[in-house]
């Protein structure tokens, strides 16, 4: 780059060539650059009007660079400060401090709190400090109560299998019912939709009153599934059906899949579950049961995530009412193998995740 000033004394014009910059192709002048530039003209007797006249830079930025020169004597720019902080580092903390003893709370709440302690703060602000910590709000995950009970019982389990290996947990049979919404989706339904476009005709799920639901109940193992047992309509699961549905639909199951081999079955406790004429049948047949099962507990029960494949399946297909059920039937039996033994698979890291939160719940 060329630079190149005129200067007029009287009625004679003097051109003079300051020097040449060499700089690659498509490349700028970078901000220390240009202010390399402007202080050696400055030295050189140029004037700032005369600077801007080359178009180096706009007139302000030649003026300000001169004057920080003046002042600091280099060309270096110290880096703003920026607005001073509202809040000290213990405030701070103790915002943080009230936000997790209650998770709760708003940021227009906690703003009020902390103006209590002399902190006047808007809400933004309080979520910044907060994001600083990495609290993000968040939609609550809803999970079943853990009494003290479930959690105990939790623990124990654990426990007793916290050595099974995925071998172990491929001799389980798990089970468990499932209710199916015969109108809209079963599960969650997500859309991608533009801003504004919240209720536009594509981006609704519609519902209607007291959606006609079926129950189904199935079982499964790293073996594979088995064929889904539809709970009649107004009908109550009582020990007599679920005596009727593990005779004939538990033992083929487990003749064809472990034929003489010892195999252990999960069902939950509902009251059926643990009505004596069960527990007794079971141990007729030389059955074992896996528990104590503490209540309350999808995340242990590998089959809650088989539902939440089956309801995608048959959601994606948006079956109307008349074939959803034969959708659900024919989608169930369609499972792989090699979904069910990922599965079961994923048991001992659960196991170790119970273990870990204490008996808490975990994502599953």
């Amino acid at each position: 780059m060329l630079i190149v000033f005129e200067q007029q004394t009287g009625s004679f014009k003097r051109r003079v060539v300051l020097g040449i910059i060499f700089l690659p192709l498509s490349t700028t002048v970078t901000c220390k650059e240009t202010s390399a530039v402007i202080i050696a003209l400055h030295k050189k007797g140029f004037t700032g009007k005369n600077i801007a006249a080359s178009k180096t830079a706009p007139k302000s930025t030649i003026y300000r660079i001169i004057k920080n020169f003046k002042e600091s004597g280099t060309i270096v720019v110290k880096k703003a400060s920026g607005r001073p902080r509202k809040s000290s580092k213990s405030q701070d903390r103790l915002l943080k401090l009230i936000q997790l003893w209650d998770r709760g709370t708003t940021s227009t709440e906690l703003a009020q709190e902390w103006q209590q302690v002399g902190v006047s703060a808007s809400a933004c602000t309080v979520r910044c400090r907060l994001l600083e910590d990495g609290l993000v709000s968040r939609r609550t995950a809803k999970n079943p109560l853990l009494a003290r009970k479930n959690i105990r019982d939790r623990l124990i389990f654990g426990k007793r299998s916290r050595d099974w290996i995925a071998e172990d947990w491929g001799n389980v049979i798990f089970s468990d019912e499932s209710p199916f919404r015969l109108f809209g989706a079963s599960g969650k339904k997500l859309v991608q939709r533009r801003q504004g476009e919240c209720y536009h005709q594509s981006c609704v799920m519609p519902t209607v009153k007291h959606p006609e639901t079926i129950h189904v109940w199935g079982f499964f193992s790293a073996k594979g599934v088995n064929s889904l047992t539809i709970l009649t309509k107004n009908t109550a699961m009582n020990k007599e059906w679920y005596q009727h549905i593990l005779r004939w639909q538990l033992l083929p199951t487990i003749q064809e899949q472990f034929g003489d081999k010892q195999c252990l079955f999960q069902h939950g406790g509902a009251s059926c579950h643990k009505a004596k004429v069960i527990t007794k049948w079971l141990g007729e047949q030389n059955i074992d049961i896996l528990g104590p099962w503490s209540g309350n507990s999808p995340d242990l029960n590998p089959i809650e995530n088989l539902w939440s494949i089956l309801k995608r399946l048959v959601d994606k297909q948006k079956p109307t009412n008349f074939d959803k059920l034969a959708l659900i039937m024919q989608e169930w039996a369609a499972i792989s193998l090699d979904v069910a033994r990922k599965l079961i698979d994923s048991m001992p890291g659960w196991i170790a995740e119970v273990l870990k939160k204490k008996g808490q719940h975990c994502k599953y």
